[in-house]
Protein backbone atom coordinates (compact mmCIF):
# COMPACT_ATOMS: atom_id res chain seq x y z
CA UNK A 1 0.00 0.00 0.00
CA UNK A 2 1.13 3.43 -0.94
CA UNK A 3 2.06 6.37 1.68
CA UNK A 4 2.81 9.80 1.17
CA UNK A 5 4.95 11.29 3.69
CA UNK A 6 5.64 15.02 3.56
CA UNK A 7 8.38 15.53 6.30
CA UNK A 8 11.94 14.57 4.74
CA UNK A 9 13.27 13.97 8.45
CA UNK A 10 10.96 11.31 8.76
CA UNK A 11 11.47 10.08 5.44
CA UNK A 12 15.16 9.65 6.02
CA UNK A 13 14.15 7.83 9.28
CA UNK A 14 11.76 5.25 7.46
CA UNK A 15 14.93 4.58 4.84
CA UNK A 16 16.90 3.41 7.42
CA UNK A 17 14.52 0.89 9.00
CA UNK A 18 15.33 -2.80 8.61
CA UNK A 19 12.58 -3.83 6.27
CA UNK A 20 13.70 -1.11 3.73
CA UNK A 21 14.43 -2.96 0.60
CA UNK A 22 15.06 -0.53 -2.25
CA UNK A 23 14.77 3.01 -2.99
CA UNK A 24 13.60 5.01 -6.22
CA UNK A 25 14.03 8.14 -7.64
CA UNK A 26 11.46 9.52 -9.95
CA UNK A 27 12.30 12.84 -11.79
CA UNK A 28 9.36 14.70 -14.27
CA UNK A 29 11.47 16.98 -16.54
CA UNK A 30 7.98 18.91 -17.58
CA UNK A 31 7.27 19.93 -13.73
CA UNK A 32 10.76 19.62 -12.29
CA UNK A 33 9.27 17.06 -9.99
CA UNK A 34 11.29 14.36 -8.03
CA UNK A 35 10.00 11.63 -5.94
CA UNK A 36 12.24 9.47 -4.00
CA UNK A 37 10.16 5.93 -3.04
CA UNK A 38 11.13 3.13 -0.88
CA UNK A 39 9.93 0.03 -0.35
CA UNK A 40 9.27 -1.50 2.81
CA UNK A 41 7.69 -4.36 3.73
CA UNK A 42 4.19 -3.53 4.42
CA UNK A 43 3.81 -0.10 2.89
CA UNK A 44 5.82 1.88 0.01
CA UNK A 45 6.68 5.19 0.69
CA UNK A 46 6.61 8.42 -1.53
CA UNK A 47 8.44 11.62 -0.89
CA UNK A 48 7.83 14.37 -3.53
CA UNK A 49 10.27 17.70 -4.05
CA UNK A 50 10.48 20.48 -5.90
CA UNK A 51 13.33 22.20 -5.09
CA UNK A 52 16.73 20.55 -6.10
CA UNK A 53 19.01 21.62 -3.72
CA UNK A 54 16.95 19.66 -0.76
CA UNK A 55 16.88 17.10 -3.66
CA UNK A 56 20.47 16.64 -3.82
CA UNK A 57 20.95 16.84 -0.19
CA UNK A 58 18.42 14.26 0.23
CA UNK A 59 19.94 11.78 -2.25
CA UNK A 60 23.44 12.36 -0.61
CA UNK A 61 21.64 11.14 2.95
CA UNK A 62 20.48 8.33 1.99
CA UNK A 63 22.31 4.99 3.05
CA UNK A 64 24.58 3.48 0.86
CA UNK A 65 22.75 0.31 0.82
CA UNK A 66 19.91 1.56 -1.08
Amino acid sequence: MPQEVSDIKNFIEICRRKDASSARIKRNKKTSIVKFKVRCQKHLYTLVLKDSEKVEKLKQSLPPSM
